[in-house]
């Protein structure tokens, strides 16, 4: 299978995308999918049959969006320091990092999919970005500057465990920002908001055109 190799990978997501801005951090190009792209169409089924996992890389969640534009506005966050950006899907929060002059950035995926998504849209901003796909959970927060974490909450037990894992991180000193939109199992009453954004998503993946989407930091 074609998809079985970083070059296949790169070879389906630049005929199955469109490189396109993000509606809420527009200075950022990704190849994500939309109703007009051959992606977009494919069943769970036709996903399985060809290999490949369900495609979070392909889509600007809102998260990753608000997060994105709260570093590209406050780059003093970042700037000259170590980033991780963990669960990083399409990089669109890694390659914010880098634009505001981050020393360097990890992005950090299992899904071996994201390797190729976020060297493309690397590529696509101009900038270089180091990938991962260890499961970084299964080991003590490594040492960096700063941990970003958009849209993680999805599912109970991973929220329990990337926010425990994110507590650990602030506790050794790295600052911790996540994006989330409201998710179910996003548990905040140890967080502090940063801002507050409205992001534009697609019905389809949120059921809302608008998602009111926050950033918070752990104090």
């Amino acid at each position: 299978m074609i998809v079985q190799t970083l070059e296949g990978r790169r070879a389906f997501i630049r005929d199955n995308t469109r490189l396109q801005a993000t509606p809420h951090a527009p200075e950022l190009s990704l190849y994500l999918a939309d109703e007009i792209t051959p992606i977009w169409k494919l069943t769970e089924e036709a996903l399985e049959e060809i290999g490949l996992p369900p495609p979070f890389w392909a889509f600007a969640w809102a998260g990753g969006q608000a997060l994105a534009r709260y570093i590209l506005d406050h780059p003093e966050i970042v700037a000259g320091k170590r980033v991780i950006d963990f669960a990083t899907g399409s990089g669109i929060v890694a390659i914010a990092a880098m634009k505001a002059g981050a020393r360097s950035v990890l992005a950090a995926d299992i899904d071996v999919f994201c390797e190729a998504a976020v060297g493309l849209n690397a590529e696509a901003n101009g900038v270089s970005v180091g990938f991962t796909d260890k499961n970084l959970l299964e080991t003590p927060p490594p040492e960096t500057d700063v941990l970003l974490a958009g849209d993680i909450c999805y599912e109970k037990p991973m929220a329990e465990a990337v926010m425990d894992w994110l507590r650990r991180g602030r506790a050794k000193g790295a600052a911790v920002l996540i994006g989330d939109p409201g998710r179910t199992y996003f548990r905040k009453d140890d967080l502090v908001r940063l801002a507050e954004y409205q992001v534009e998503t697609t019905r389809e993946l949120e059921d809302f055109a608008v998602k009111r989407t926050s950033v918070w930091t752990l104090p």
